[in-house]
């Protein structure tokens, strides 16, 4: 019995063959193996149980974020952790858990948009500036470099009082602390993503694009684009860590969230080592600790994984079994005769 080579390739995708998903992101956990895909699932597994708190916060929680008591009958202040406050209160009477749960809602808000604000202005004046050089590009690059100068809480901080102006509501709040860490991480993306349009605009496609006659605008949407933000989705993943850190630092030093207008995880660390901390009452500062700690573990996780993914240079191989065909059973002298 002899097996063409077409026929040994058939049974080896037949048994191995990838199979195209229509569920988001399977495409990237079948490229993972060991390590790698616990490293993945497990950072999966953390951001989207913060996810779910932020988004059922108001059924999730307890109480409110500002409560301080049910009807006329208040909180007992730093009341350690009981079955009617399983986090335990803090110094002004609010229920640790409730704030824990809605500065995880306060969190993905700052995040999301500021993560959105940096790619929605980086990628496009990277995109502009790689391609067209010149002044344009010159300019460009040394506003990126000024802030890159800067250190990142101090421009945070700045951004933040300039843009809040005494604003004490809870979406002006987030809005003058999400554009202060929009200042902070856009300049990345424009960095890479010029970068690579320095590269990408030499080669032999985009050349060709010109020569048939297209427009500047459509040869940077159509050919230049799609092929320069493919590891945008990396450095927003990672950027989001660092941002769950600047918030937290912003939150610390006074200068985040108004603490009347949403709960914030730095404010409460704050509060915690000035009123509770020195006179033993731990559970107002771990709690949100943890929290803090989880989310960026979490987050930074699914950075490291996506990275070693889509980078080549980086993927961990996935060695897969191979099945091959039977060997021919050798003729001997007799069937030789015969």
């Amino acid at each position: 019995m002899t097996t063409t080579v077409a026929e040994s390739e058939s049974l080896v995708s037949a048994e191995f063959g990838s199979k195209r998903s229509r569920v988001p992101g399977m495409a990237a956990m079948r490229a993972t193996a060991g390590i790698q895909r616990a490293t993945l699932v497990f950072g999966l597994v953390l951001v989207l149980f913060f996810i779910v708190l932020a988004v059922f916060a108001s059924w999730l929680a307890p109480y409110g974020f500002d409560q301080a008591g049910v009807g006329a009958t208040s909180f007992p202040t730093q009341a350690p952790p009981s079955a009617q406050h399983w986090f335990g209160t803090t110094v002004d009477g609010y229920d640790v858990l409730s704030r824990v749960i809605f500065g995880a809602q306060t969190a993905l808000e700052v995040i999301v948009l500021a993560v959105l604000l940096a790619i929605v202005v980086g990628v496009p004046l990277g995109v502009l500036s790689g391609y067209f050089g010149g002044w344009i590009d010159r300019v460009a690059v040394f506003v990126a470099d000024s802030l890159f100068a800067f250190p990142t809480l101090l421009l945070a901080i700045v951004v933040v009082v300039a843009i809040s102006g005494g604003n004490s509501g809870k979406w002006s709040s987030i809005i003058a602390t999400a554009a202060s860490i929009t200042v902070v991480y856009m300049p990345q993306y424009f960095r890479v993503v010029r970068n690579a349009t320095v590269a990408a605009r030499e080669e032999p496609y985009v050349e060709a694009a010109r020569a048939i006659g297209a427009k500047p605008m459509a040869v940077m949407t159509r050919y230049v684009f799609g092929n320069v933000v493919q590891t945008v989705p990396v450095i927003a993943t990672l950027n989001a860590g660092d941002a769950i850190l600047t918030l937290a630092g912003l939150g610390y030093l006074g200068v985040g969230i108004e603490p009347t207008a949403a709960a914030d995880w730095g404010h409460d660390l704050s509060t915690a080592v000035q009123n509770d901390v020195s006179n033993g009452f731990w559970w107002s500062g771990v709690y949100p600790g943890i929290a803090i700690a989880l989310l960026v573990m979490g987050v930074t996780l699914v950075g490291e994984s996506l990275n070693d993914v889509l980078n080549p240079l980086l993927r961990t191989a996935k060695i897969s079994r191979v099945i091959l065909p039977k060997r021919a059973k050798p003729r001997t002298s007799e069937d030789a005769t015969t």
